[in-house]
């Protein structure tokens, strides 16, 4: 019998973007005049306890002590925070209610505004632990239940060593709380969420660093909404590009490399290449590049060897015209086709712009402008029992770019026959 695995998940900085209470205090002193020094204060003392350096316990007497919040509030933040759950965490929806018996979030927070978020993604009321506040009959804050184990410091040790739960079981989490987890020994790895913050004394203790929700879900070869994680590719940027053309990239949340040249250690690794006007690449170090999938050029891509990059399946987008919005817009191609597969307005491939399907897998396959290619790949299809549920062909004298959704489950042998199939270019698996 197969040992139950269980993920037991952050809330603040984790499942969502912020620190909840730090938030409900910038709704509730909104109006104080020394809102300021106050919010500082707040979020000083959850620093030092996330980091370690203060007890939970003390940190959230403190903090709760400052809010002078109420149930009018709560309701604010509640819609606040719906709005700022963690892409990667919204974006996999369907794997908290594909694992609901096994996914339990474990939070220092408070359950009056965790659980209406966290529930909207399938997530069992009965697997919310968290700490509770105390009102007074008109609905003012004035305290919290100190009986509640998770309001002590070591507190989610102490919950889960009453649970006792059987199997093996993973924490997620951003702080020294979730840490504490490893350290006891209850949990058989800890990975340190950085996708909303990194704090440097928890990271280097961590089992490992998971910058997103996806690469955990990878690395334990669970479902997920992107079969890659995006923290995984490798987006190099080389020569004078704006900050705004870079932040775009970041927070999609790709791998960023800022260099002056190409340099070599990274040709074999690369998948995206942003190129300031007037750089150049050697045709035969594009040719080393066998994972990029995308440049972006920011003028003219004269300078490239365009050849050479439809032949090796390379999208290129560029800026002939030297448009100043372009330092924008050519990032924002690249990372639509990176999530998409739309190769519109690229130069040197057939422009084919198509929607997201939901539920379903999507697939491209770029290849030598042969006939009978179509018919090679709709009989591996028909092989192994897949249902198509769209598929998009275009072609241009040099290439032909299919992308094909299906709403089946797939194995990799699969993907082994479509990539031997003669006058294969590229074949990859978008989610």
């Amino acid at each position: 019998m197969n040992q139950k695995n269980y993920y037991i998940i952050d809330f603040d900085s984790t499942f969502t973007q912020v620190e909840a209470l730090d938030e409900l205090a910038r709704i509730s002193l909104k109006k104080h005049p020394d809102r300021e020094l106050i919010y500082k204060k707040i979020e000083d003392y959850t620093n030092l306890a996330m980091e370690g350096k203060l007890s939970f316990g003390e940190s959230l007497a403190q903090r709760v002590k400052l809010l002078e919040a109420d149930e009018n509030h709560l309701k604010q933040l509640i819609k606040h925070l719906k709005k700022k759950v963690s892409s990667s965490f919204s974006r996999n929806a369907e794997f908290f209610k594909k694992h609901a018996d096994e996914v339990l979030i474990v939070s220092g927070g408070f359950k009056e505004f965790i659980t209406p978020v966290v529930s909207q993604y399938h997530i069992k009321k009965e697997n919310i632990y968290a700490n509770t506040f105390v009102t007074t009959g008109d609905g003012k804050i004035i305290d919290y239940d100190h009986a509640n184990p998770l309001s002590e410091e070591g507190g989610k040790v102490k919950l889960m060593q009453h649970l006792n739960l059987e199997g093996d079981l993973y924490g997620i989490g951003d702080g020294y709380s979730d840490f504490q987890l490893r350290e006891s020994g209850l949990i058989k790895k800890f990975y340190a969420f950085t996708e909303n913050i990194a704090r440097e004394s928890i990271v280097k203790k961590a089992d490992h660093v998971t910058p997103s929700f996806d690469e955990f879900l990878y690395v334990n070869n669970l479902p997920r909404a992107i079969s890659y994680p995006k923290n995984r590719i490798l987006c190099l940027v080389i020569g004078e590009a704006t900050p705004e053309s870079i932040d775009l990239l970041k927070k999609d949340g790709f791998s960023i490399r800022h260099k002056e040249t190409f340099e070599e250690k990274y040709v074999a690794d690369v998948h995206m290449l942003l190129l300031a006007d007037g750089e150049h690449i050697e045709p035969e170090t594009l040719k080393r590049a066998v994972k990029l999938k995308t440049i972006g050029y920011l003028g003219n891509a004269k300078r490239l060897e365009l050849q050479t990059c439809t032949e090796m399946g390379i999208v290129v987008f560029d800026d002939p015209k030297h448009n100043p919005r372009n330092q924008n817009f050519i990032p924002k191609r690249m990372i639509d086709f990176m999530n998409t597969g739309t190769t519109y307005m690229s130069h040197n491939f057939p422009n084919l712009q198509l929607p997201r399907i939901e539920k379903s897998h999507r697939l491209i396959h770029i290849h030598h402008n042969i006939p009978g290619i179509m018919a090679k790949i709709n009989t591996i299809f028909a092989k192994h029992d897949i249902n198509i549920v769209g598929q998009f062909l275009m072609t241009n004298p040099t290439i032909g770019y299919v992308i094909t959704d299906i709403n089946a489950q797939y194995d990799k042998a699969l993907f082994k026959a479509l990539k031997k199939i003669e006058q294969t270019i590229k074949f990859r698996v978008l989610y």
